[in-house]
């Protein structure tokens, strides 16, 4: 595998992450707009959101999140509230909606009952409190919920992804900018990572490093980093510990954190040898490995327009079950990626819904061998008019390092 991250190359790196783009007020407006004629088409009320994704979506509020209720109340008729603590007034009257003038700022003290506010503000703009059929946002804690609902008692409740999923699920070209800045600064720490010294480490040691690197490489945070060597490589979902790494094994590397809100997500798989040419990897590995890559580059090749997601999953599962593997291909062939890091749409079968311009996802089949070894591939994926495009550009062929 060559090495990138040349002096130009870092440099370019750098520009780019200072002018990344911004979700503009008009963007915001393009939003709330669209959730308002999704309640209309539903037939709901009012989209009652808390904080997480959907707040930061429509919004651009990124709340803190305690137990004191913060909810943007936006009815099918009237304005649009922000309920939130007094303490949080300043930060919210700042979020990129309160200051394009896209919503009121409702602040409660803490002597106050948030869920009355809530009330209130329902009463007085949707048609019929009797009536009312609200959308609630999907991560909202359910102590608030169950409150709600006892200060609501003739209101019914369902999830506001009724109406928000078909808005978040095609990128517009600032997710798309940043969730393609997100996945270049993550190849840049899995390069890194790859030709640094790994021999004689634990795999908590090696996390950590990758975890302050996503941020020395622009990422706002580092979320998670599966560091799985030797036996653990065949666990997809391993808990980075206190295993040593050695020479003549794998390692998979599962990396990803936030780049001004939106998540990178890649997966490689390299083998150690300690500068021993006897310890590369064996015919089996070998074997699995060109599977595995050959499952991730077709099923990349047919995330087409068009192509029902489990189609995807299929044309993975396909080639590594003829290779003989289809019972260590445990889990889906990928899932979308946003503002959070598993988000529709899910690569699965069982989910006809085709695939559109502007979705992104990761396409990420695996083999998994228990007790031995694992390789996982991993890219984030745009579905475009012309085609599926990589967000990600590390090289997918084994990469084979000393680890020294």
């Amino acid at each position: 595998m060559a090495r990138s991250g040349s002096t130009g190359e870092r440099t370019a790196a750098l520009r780019a992450l200072a002018a990344r783009p911004t979700i503009p007020s008009g963007r915001l407006a393009q939003r709330l707009l669209g959730a308002r004629q999704g309640l209309d088409r539903r037939g709901l009320s009012a989209l009652l959101i808390g904080i997480g994704a959907d707040l930061l979506y429509l919004t651009g509020y990124d709340a803190i999140l305690t137990e004191r209720l913060t909810m943007l109340v936006l009815p099918a008729v009237g304005p649009a509230s922000l309920v939130v603590p007094r303490l949080e007034a300043s930060p919210a009257h700042d979020s990129p909606a309160a200051r394009a003038g896209l919503l009121e700022v409702a602040a409660w003290d803490e002597t106050d009952d948030p869920i009355q506010v809530v009330a209130g503000l329902l009463a007085g703009r949707a048609s019929s409190e009797n009536a009312i059929r609200l959308g609630i946002s999907d991560r909202l804690w359910a102590i608030h919920l169950l409150r709600l609902q006892s200060a609501l008692p003739r209101a019914s409740f369902e999830s506001a992804t009724s109406v928000l999923r078909h808005l978040r699920i095609v990128k517009d070209p600032e997710e798309v900018q940043l969730l393609r800045l997100a996945a270049r600064a993550a190849d840049r720490v899995l390069d890194r990572i790859a030709h640094g010294p790994l021999i004689g480490r634990t795999e908590a040691d090696v996390s950590h490093e990758i975890l302050e690197a996503l941020v020395a490489e622009g990422h706002d945070v580092g979320d998670f980093a599966i560091v799985g060597s030797g036996p653990n490589s065949a666990s997809p979902h391993h808990a980075a510990g206190d295993r040593v790494i050695a020479a003549g094994e794998p390692i998979v590397l599962d990396i990803g954190g936030l780049l001004g809100g939106y998540g990178s997500d890649v997966t490689r798989t390299i083998w150690l040898t300690g500068g021993d040419p006897k310890a590369g990897p064996d015919e089996e590995f070998l074997r699995i490995y060109e599977l595995v890559r050959d499952a991730q580059s077709e099923a990349t090749g047919s995330a087409r327009p068009g192509t029902p997601a489990e189609r995807i999953d299929s044309v993975a599962r396909g080639i590594i079950g003829s290779g003989g593997h289809a019972a260590q291909f445990i889990h889906r062939t990928g899932h979308g990626i946003g503002l959070e890091g598993h988000e529709d749409p899910y690569l699965v079968e069982g989910n006809s819904e085709p695939v559109r311009a502007g979705m992104t996802f990761s396409i990420e089949p695996g083999v998994y061998l228990e007790g031995r070894y694992g390789v996982r591939i991993e890219d984030i994926v745009l579905c475009t008019e012309a085609g599926p495009v990589s967000l990600n550009d590390a090289p997918r062929d084994l990469i084979v390092v000393d680890g020294l």
